[in-house]
C-alpha cells in the first residue's frame, strides 16, 4: 500500500459514510482546509490523529501508519493543471503572480510568503447574482537573510 492508494480508500470511505471534508477534519481535530490536504497525502498527521481518522473511516492499520508519513507533496498529475477548477488558479497565478509579488514586496521588501506557516480559510459567500468562492490565505513573511 502506498500514499496514493491511501487517499483512495479515504475518499472511498468517505463517500460510502457520506461525510463531508468538515465531518473527517472535526474527527482529526484540525481546521478543514487543513485536515483535507492531510488526507488528500500533502501533509503529516500525528498518532493519534491518524487513529482518529483511522477509526472514523474504518481504514486498515497499515493506511493509518502511512497518515502519520512525511508525504512527497506537490498532487497535481501535471505541470500545467487540466482540472478545470485547478486550471483557474494557475490562471489566477499567471494574471496576477507577478501583482502579488510586486505588492508584497513593496511592502514587506525582499521575501516570500511562507506555505509552512500557512493557513487558510474557504467558505461559501452566498450572493443573488450567483454564489461567491472566498479564500483567505495567510502566510508568515520570510525576509531574504544578507550574508
Amino acid at each position: 500500500m502506498n500514499r496514493e492508494d491511501v487517499t483512495q480508500l479515504i475518499r472511498s470511505a468517505k463517500r460510502q459514510k457520506k461525510c463531508s471534508w468538515a465531518d473527517c477534519a472535526a474527527v482529526v481535530g484540525q481546521s478543514k482546509e487543513w485536515s483535507t490536504a492531510a488526507l488528500l497525502g500533502q501533509m503529516t498527521l500525528t498518532e493519534e490523529e491518524a487513529k482518529k481518522i483511522g477509526e472514523y473511516l474504518s481504514l486498515p492499520s497499515e493506511a493509518v501508519a502511512i497518515l502519520q508519513e512525511t508525504p512527497y507533496k506537490g498532487s497535481l498529475p501535471t505541470s500545467v493543471p487540466t482540472d478545470p477548477l485547478i486550471y483557474r488558479f494557475y490562471e489566477l497565478i499567471s494574471v496576477y503572480g507577478t501583482t502579488f509579488k510586486e505588492l508584497i514586496h513593496e511592502e514587506f521588501g525582499d521575501g516570500i510568503m511562507s506555505a509552512i506557516d500557512f493557513s487558510m480559510d474557504m467558505k461559501r459567500e452566498y450572493d443573488p447574482k450567483g454564489d461567491r468562492v472566498s479564500i483567505v490565505m495567510s502566510g508568515k513573511f520570510l525576509p531574504y537573510k544578507r550574508y
